[in-house]
Order: structure tokens, then C-alpha cells, then sequence
């Protein structure tokens, strides 16, 4: 194995590793939760950065399709029992088995409540598994994915982030209109990522879900790497450079827009979803444009061509924001909460102005490629000596 190689392999096993190891390291439950929105921002910086770093697609609606995972899987928790017997005014009841699956109307009387009173004593009604919600989310968001790229993926990238800002707002307004069915703005509430804990830790620990949200992560950056070192990554690379040159090689171009468009979509939604168990309460608020414009910096900053970097930038800058809320100038404490979004939009238009690769690209890239020539110059004198 190169020395190349040896390095990448030995980051990527102590990143596991510190990974891993992380929650007995910190136990202290804000930096806790502090690292699980990191992750989950990592997630979308990411897949975000695969979008328009690798595919050129300069997307708005990023934020959009990781609402509509949090919601469906939301509203699924909301509205859909399973019971031991039929309720017989909720409408459909599906029979499954010994069991019967209904749902809870949005409008008038909750028809769940009048059953209650005339059901058989003994009675069951279950809440789903949030996982289920959770893969209903993902097929919402591939659903939504195809639907809109094929809508808007022939469109050139200033008609695409206008019409995805659109599509973002009309999500926001729609969501935040249907109070009966999203409780709109005061917030759709949700069951927890693990209802009756896990291997020994309550519903309220936040072991558990650090670990569901770390393996996402790790799940959905491995699966992107795969992705771009594929045949895939080359098309839509190409996609990117010169997309008649790319259609003159026989590269279907509206193809491998849509597919990319809607593996990011589902890669936002399943994160919004898990997002959303862990919070507990998701509003529109989500939706806003700031919201969207802080995954774009994060990746920007990090390095919008690179999947680790994007993450790593949104990480970090997570962590940022989180420890800039108080500056200590000796007794004196001051309110960062506002002053540190002017210095992280300074320092992203320093980025933009000074360094286009992002600031942790180039690190990574001299890391990653550290000894790459003296390898090719060692292969090359060794073939010349093999032809003398």
C-alpha cells in the first residue's frame, strides 16, 4: 500500500475512532446535543456540496426537501394508529394481521376520541416506530426529488435557485396555512428518536441519538464517496464542466441531473426526519432562507468540492456559533448572539474573495496528496531503469 494510502486510512480510522469514542470523552449533555446538530448540519452541508459542488446544480431547495422528511415522518406520528380492534368511524381502517391500521382525521371531532368510548375494554392503540416514519420520509423526499428536478433541471443555475426558492417558500407557506393538519406555526410535536430508550439509557439521554445521527452521517458520506469515485461522479462532473460536451459523449444530461437531484433530496429528508424525532417539535421556521443560506456557507467555507470538507466546515462552524453566544473580556460578558452571524458572514466573504476552494479543501488535498509526485517520480525512474 502507498504512503498515500496509508495516510487516508489511518485519518479515516481515527476519525471513527475519536468519533466512536467521543460521548465517554465529553459526557456534558449540551455538547452533546451540540454535536448532534453538527451532525445533522454535516449531513446537509454535504450532500449539499454533491449537489452543486460535484453536479453544478445550485439549489435553494435544500432546506425544502429536509422539511418535507420531517414532516411526513411528523405527521405519519400524528395521524396514523395501530389498533387491536376496529374503531369503525375512523376512515380507512386497514385490516394487518390481528390488527387494524387507522387514521385520525385532520378536520372536526378527532374521530379517535368518540371511538374510545364504544371500542372493546382491553382495548390496544399503538404509535408507530419512528423508523417507519423515518422511511416514509425518505420515499416523500425521493417522491418530491423527481418530481421538482424534472420540473427544473433543464433550467440554466440562476432559473434553478430562483424557482427552488419558490418551490422552499410555497413548502413554508403551505405548512405554516394548515394549522388543523401541521399545527403551523406553534409547532408540530413528535414522539422521540427512541420512545422506550435503548440498552439502558431513557428516551431522554442523548447517547443514543449522537449515534443515530453519527451513523447517518457515516452512512450517507461513504455512500456519497462511492457515488463520486463511480462512473456516476464522472457523468455528472462532466455534467458540471460542459454539459454539451458532456451530451456530445453520450452522457444523458437530464438523467443524471434528476438522479443526483433526487439522492440529495432523500439524503436531506432522512436527516430532517431524524432531526425532527430527536428535537421533538419542528415549526416553519426551518424553512427560513437564513436557514438555507447557512448550510450554503457552511459548505462554501468548508469546501463546496469536497464532500469532507463541506462536513467538516459545518462541524465546525457549528461548534463556532455555539461558543461565540458570550464573549469574556474579563468581568465584562458580552451578547454575541447577533455580533457572531456578522463575523461568520465576514469570514465567508473572505472566503468567496480570497480563497474560491474553501478553507479546508486545500488542507485536506495537501494532506491527503502529501507524497503523490515522489511516487510517480519513483515509478518512473524504476520504468526507465526496467527498459535499459
Amino acid at each position: 500500500m502507498s504512503k498515500r494510502n496509508w495516510l487516508v486510512w489511518g485519518f479515516t480510522l481515527s476519525g471513527i475512532v475519536l468519533l466512536v469514542g467521543f460521548p465517554f470523552l465529553t459526557p456534558n449533555n449540551y455538547i452533546m446535543h451540540v454535536s448532534i446538530i453538527a451532525f445533522f448540519f454535516a449531513i446537509l452541508a454535504s450532500s449539499w456540496s454533491l449537489l452543486a459542488g460535484y453536479a453544478g446544480q445550485f439549489s435553494f431547495g435544500h432546506m425544502a426537501f429536509m422539511a418535507i422528511g420531517a414532516y411526513s415522518t411528523g405527521l405519519y406520528s400524528k395521524f396514523i394508529r395501530l389498533g387491536t380492534a376496529p374503531t369503525g368511524i375512523c376512515t380507512p381502517e386497514i385490516k394487518i394481521g390481528d390488527h387494524w391500521l387507522f387514521f385520525i382525521n385532520a378536520y372536526g371531532d378527532n374521530c379517535l376520541d368518540i371511538a374510545k368510548k364504544t371500542m372493546p375494554v382491553g382495548t390496544l392503540i399503538y404509535r408507530l416506530p419512528p423508523w417507519h416514519g423515518i422511511i416514509l420520509a425518505a420515499i416523500m423526499g425521493g417522491v418530491f426529488g423527481v418530481l421538482v428536478g424534472g420540473l427544473v433541471l433543464r433550467l440554466r443555475r440562476t432559473y434553478l435557485a430562483l424557482f427552488t426558492i419558490g418551490f422552499s417558500e410555497i413548502v413554508r407557506v403551505a405548512i405554516n396555512a394548515e394549522i388543523a393538519i401541521t399545527d403551523g406555526p406553534n409547532g408540530l410535536q413528535l414522539q422521540p428518536l427512541f420512545p422506550n430508550g435503548m440498552f439502558g439509557f431513557s428516551a431522554v439521554d442523548k447517547i443514543p441519538p449522537y449515534y443515530a445521527m453519527m451513523l447517518l452521517f457515516v452512512v450517507s458520506m461513504l455512500f456519497m464517496y462511492w457515488l463520486t469515485n463511480s462512473r456516476f461522479g464522472l457523468f455528472i462532473r462532466s455534467i458540471r464542466e460542459d454539459e454539451e460536451a458532456a451530451a456530445a459523449l453520450g452522457v444523458h444530461i437530464v438523467r443524471y441531473k434528476v438522479l443526483v437531484f433526487t439522492i440529495t433530496s432523500i439524503i436531506a429528508a432522512v436527516a430532517g426526519a431524524v432531526y425532527a424525532h430527536y428535537v421533538q417539535v419542528i415549526t416553519p421556521n426551518i424553512l427560513l432562507i437564513a436557514q438555507m443560506s447557512l448550510v450554503i456557507a457552511m459548505a462554501v467555507i468548508g469546501g463546496l468540492e469536497s464532500l469532507l470538507a463541506a462536513a467538516i466546515g459545518a462541524i465546525a462552524i457549528e461548534f463556532m456559533l455555539e461558543l461565540l453566544r458570550e464573549l469574556h473580556i474579563g468581568p465584562l460578558v458580552v451578547d454575541m448572539t447577533t455580533w457572531r452571524l456578522v463575523f461568520f458572514g465576514l469570514l465567508l466573504m473572505l472566503t468567496l474573495r480570497f480563497w474560491n476552494n474553501g478553507l479546508l479543501y486545500p488542507i485536506i488535498q495537501r494532506l491527503t496528496r502529501r507524497g503523490v509526485a515522489e511516487e510517480t517520480v519513483a515509478k518512473r525512474l524504476a520504468g526507465q531503469e526496467g527498459d535499459v
